[in-house]
């Protein structure tokens, strides 16, 4: 009888700690554009005006709303004609500030397409 209820303690101690090991955290809810878009008080239109604003004569490649440093941005890639690599430009959502212009060199664009990839697999395990 003590030995059952001992392999018994021991299976519930395995179990817990496992089911401890995953964690809050471990499965983090992935929002999705339409659920950003709508915590944002700017619209992605308004942003998109800004960001073109922001590097006259330039093309929009991609844009998106996200979550980055625990703030809520729109993040677009920038391509002006004749020049080499992107300009990412980033605007707070929620207030509407530029908050960064950066220019992006094709091998600092290859190292953020690498980095982001390796994120999203982590993020899927």
């Amino acid at each position: 009888m003590r030995i059952t209820r001992f392999a018994t303690i021991a299976f519930l101690a395995v179990a817990a700690s496992t089911a401890g090991a995953q964690g809050p955290g471990k499965h983090k809810k992935v929002e999705t554009q339409a659920e950003l878009q709508k915590e944002a008080k700017m619209t992605m239109a308004d942003a998109r005006a800004l960001a073109q604003r922001t590097v006259p004569n330039a093309s929009i490649q991609a844009g998106e709303i996200e979550r980055e440093g625990g703030k809520l941005i729109y993040s677009f890639d920038m391509k002006l004609a004749g020049k080499s690599g992107i300009d990412e430009v980033n605007i707070d959502a929620m207030s509407g500030k530029v908050l960064s212009n950066l220019h992006e060199t094709p091998k600092a664009e290859r190292a953020e397409a690498r980095a982001d990839a390796k994120a999203a697999a982590k993020a899927k395990a």
